[in-house]
């Protein structure tokens, strides 16, 4: 993903931040993938680690055009650091990914103890006839309605995170979320179109 890069006009403060996201992004999905035994999951976080190379890359385009002296390399190395924080953060995730990719195993003590107190990930492409396919996030409610949150899309080699109630999902996305055992199964459900409508959620005792 690096050959042929091109300068971007995009600040460090948004480089740095688009990092961190992703590192907590990797960092979740890595554990989700060894709870589950979810190598989609697993897979994500490997590719997601290229998103990261690339980062890496521009912010050190960044710096190199702004350091002119001592001083700006001084002042900037706060910089430098907290990229390589990132990558190091990223390459953990990545390796731990690997123990589901190459069916190293895990003892199934501490996955069973794990399961018991973690959001079930999913990752899931939305397919031609999903009823997601051009709504809206705010639009579908699907945290109201299943308990269940995007938490980030990718579109061709386009990762989208931090996403607001106006993104709108579209057909061949590909959509990670986190929520309940039975939230995420409805969720996956909806996006390869199984499911043609949103369950609404069921009210509790309390809200009669």
């Amino acid at each position: 993903m690096n050959g042929g890069m091109q300068y971007r006009p995009v600040s460090v403060r948004e480089i740095l931040k688009e990092m961190h996201d992703t590192t907590t992004l990797m960092v979740d999905l890595a554990y989700s993938s060894i709870i589950f035994n979810d190598k989609d999951l697993a897979e994500e976080v490997i590719e997601l680690d290229d998103k990261i190379k690339v980062l890496k890359t521009a912010l050190l385009m960044h710096t190199a055009i702004v350091i002119k002296d001592p001083e700006d390399a001084e002042a900037l190395s706060g910089v430098l650091q907290m990229g390589a924080v990132s990558d190091f953060i990223s390459h953990a995730a990545k390796n731990i990914s690997n123990i589901v990719l190459l069916g190293l195993g895990v003892p199934p003590e501490i996955l069973s103890a794990f399961a018991r107190t973690q959001e079930r990930f999913v990752r899931v492409k939305v397919s031609q006839n999903s009823i997601l396919v051009k709504k809206s996030i705010g639009e579908l409610s699907l945290e109201t309605n299943i308990g269940v949150k995007i938490i980030a899309v990718r579109r061709g080699h386009e990762i989208f995170t931090n996403l607001e109630d106006d993104f709108v999902l579209l057909e061949d996305d590909v959509l990670i979320a986190r929520g309940s055992d039975v939230g995420v199964i409805e969720f996956d459900k909806l996006a390869k179109g199984e499911l043609k409508s949103i369950p609404e959620p069921s009210l509790s005792l309390e809200e009669w």
